[in-house]
């Protein structure tokens, strides 16, 4: 059964994308150093830019991420104790783990790392974060709670989850444009926020059936 719940809430429009960024990440921590990776990304900016990530980056924050869940729970597709389960599952189960890393490694923050150095690109208002690095909890946040919502979306509809990954991939990015995280801290957020909420999903799924098969039998 478990099989078989994974092939029918396989969005591909999610999953290929995210298993595309897990290959070309690996390429590209493998052929870079962490330095080079956070220069190319906070070096490259422009006002537009500043504006949009600094925007985009409250998608990795759990107040936005409440308000579009409930947004979603309205619809009467939706609004079951499942998807409402589920979804708090998704969206706090993966940050938990995130905190259990984040605290005992303690890796300190770009701003830290590279505190007086010439390039690095740091506005006076953006938030100043030193430590607590590895991983990314904005990006765990963000790559968990879009993955459910592209697993819940009808088969007609599954073509948003090309936008659900976009977005995940953006607040990714935005940590890094933002000097709060290295490449690797993104990269890594990224794989624990989608595979956990993808196993929660799936086992919270298969539950429901079980006990819909235990109520017929």
């Amino acid at each position: 059964m478990l099989k078989q719940l994974i092939k029918q809430h396989f969005n591909p429009y999610f999953f290929v994308p995210f298993f595309l960024w897990c290959l070309v990440g690996a390429v590209l921590l493998m052929s870079n150093s962490s330095t080079d990776l956070f220069a190319f990304i906070n070096g490259h900016y422009h006002p537009i830019a500043d504006v949009v990530f600094e925007s985009v980056n409250h998608f990795g924050e759990a107040w936005l991420l409440v308000i579009v869940g409930f947004a979603f729970f309205l619809l009467k597709p939706y609004r079951n104790i499942w998807f409402f389960v589920t979804t708090i599952l998704c969206s706090t189960l993966p940050s938990i783990f995130t905190q259990l890393i984040k605290n005992p490694i303690a890796a300190p923050r770009p701003q830290a790392v590279y505190e007086g150095q010439d390039f690095l690109r740091l506005l006076s208002h953006w938030d100043v974060l030193r430590n607590d690095s590895f991983p990314s909890g904005h990006t765990t946040g963000a790559f968990s709670f879009m993955c459910i919502l592209a697993y819940v979306l009808p088969v007609r509809y599954r073509f948003w989850g090309l936008l659900f990954f976009c977005l995940a991939l953006m607040v990714g990015y935005a940590r890094v444009y933002l000097a709060a995280h290295f490449f690797i801290d993104i990269y890594v957020g990224s794989i624990i926020g989608t595979v956990l909420s993808f196993a929660i999903a799936t086992l919270m799924n298969y539950f429901k059936e079980q006990k819909s098969v235990s109520s017929l039998s």
